[in-house]
């Protein structure tokens, strides 16, 4: 018989000094109680109760026995309380994991938001520019492209679809022209980071249909927050995660560009390692994530200009994949004059 069920039935006999008292309590059958404590006693080599007609008592053997039980039942009670609780409300130190540049720029006021909330939840964020295992590594809950996905285990909850944002200063353009098709892109010098697929290829979609270009990079950079600062500088063409540089084109430091076309959009994710009872804490940041990028939620509204230009970013550091259109408000008067999507977005490539 279970043990743990045996020392639970023995407490109650003794409590209730009676087998049939413990069997009416229990709502088993007088039968099954004494065979709990036979196996007890057998299990231990001892005698815990005295039996006559009339009474029981304890041994020696079994009051000592007894009160360690109590203790043991009363420990076990109370972390499954606790357990439960985890399960049902959010307490806990919450291990997230997202690409460095959209940590920086992006994640900070999600997570203060959500602690302000869960005041009980204490977050814990890692910025890796790498694909991350999140079972392995042990992170409640990650950001990133589904495709990448290392773990069979892994759910994900799509949060957005994203898009990349083609633009450059002022002063640039100034200098030497606008690009207003793809294949203008040749004679520019580009700042973007490589495409793991197809090598530095770009395809975009416009009126005509399918354009594919090979535009030549200005210099080499494994972070866009790097390539932003050069696209400030004036180096070039960029073709960045437009969460990175939304205030940037809300400000007109610098202009989007080719608002006829768009790059490929992917899906952006949520991820975490299991649907099975999932804690509270882990649900409760997952809801207000979506809460917070979804267009016309109360959050999104109630941001300010800085904070608005927010987006998600994959864990891969070989891709630079387009970025979240989350309908920034910071950024909306200048994506519709330039009939382009520069909201504030997410880039999928993840060392940025």
């Amino acid at each position: 018989m279970n043990q743990l069920q045996s020392m639970r039935v023995f407490v109650k006999v003794a409590d209730l000094g009676s087998f049939v008292g413990a069997a009416g309590a229990l709502d088993l059958s007088t039968a099954v109680v004494t065979r709990h404590v036979a196996d007890l006693e057998a299990r231990l080599g001892t005698r815990l109760l005295n039996r006559t007609t009339r009474r029981l008592s304890l041994t020696e053997s079994g009051s000592t026995y007894l009160e360690r039980v109590r203790h043991i039942l009363d420990d076990l009670e109370g972390v499954e309380q606790m357990v439960v609780a985890r399960n049902h409300e959010p307490v806990g130190t919450l291990r997230i994991v997202a690409p460095v540049v959209f940590g920086l720029h992006s994640l900070a006021p999600v997570v203060q938001s959500y602690a302000a909330r869960y005041p009980d939840v204490m977050p814990d964020v890692t910025l890796a520019d790498r694909q991350v295992d999140l079972v392995e590594e042990g992170y409640d809950v990650g950001i990133m492209v589904t495709r990448h996905m290392r773990s069979a285990s892994i759910v994900t909850r799509r949060l957005t679809t994203g898009y990349m944002t083609v633009c450059a200063t002022p002063a640039y353009l100034a200098q030497h022209g606008t690009p207003t098709r793809p294949e203008h892109l040749l004679g520019h010098p580009c700042l973007s980071r490589p495409s793991e697929q197809g090598g530095d290829e770009r395809v975009f979609t416009g009126p005509e249909g399918e354009v594919r270009v090979r535009p030549s990079n200005a210099i080499a950079a494994n972070n866009t927050e790097m390539l932003r600062q050069f696209a400030l500088l004036g180096m070039g063409v960029a073709i960045l995660p437009s969460y990175l540089i939304g205030r940037d084109l809300a400000s007109g430091r610098l202009v989007p560009l080719l608002g006829d076309y768009r790059l490929p959009q992917i899906e952006i994710t949520i991820a975490y390692p299991s649907r099975l009872h999932l804690p509270a804490k882990v649900r409760t940041f997952i809801d207000h994530l979506v809460e917070y990028f979804q267009p016309g939620q109360p959050s999104s509204r109630d941001r300010s200009a800085t904070a608005s230009a927010f987006a998600v970013t994959a864990l891969d550091p070989a891709h630079d994949l387009p970025e979240a259109d989350l309908h920034s408000e910071a950024v909306r008067p200048v994506r519709n004059a330039a009939r382009t999507r520069s909201a504030a977005s997410v880039s999928a490539s993840s060392p940025i």
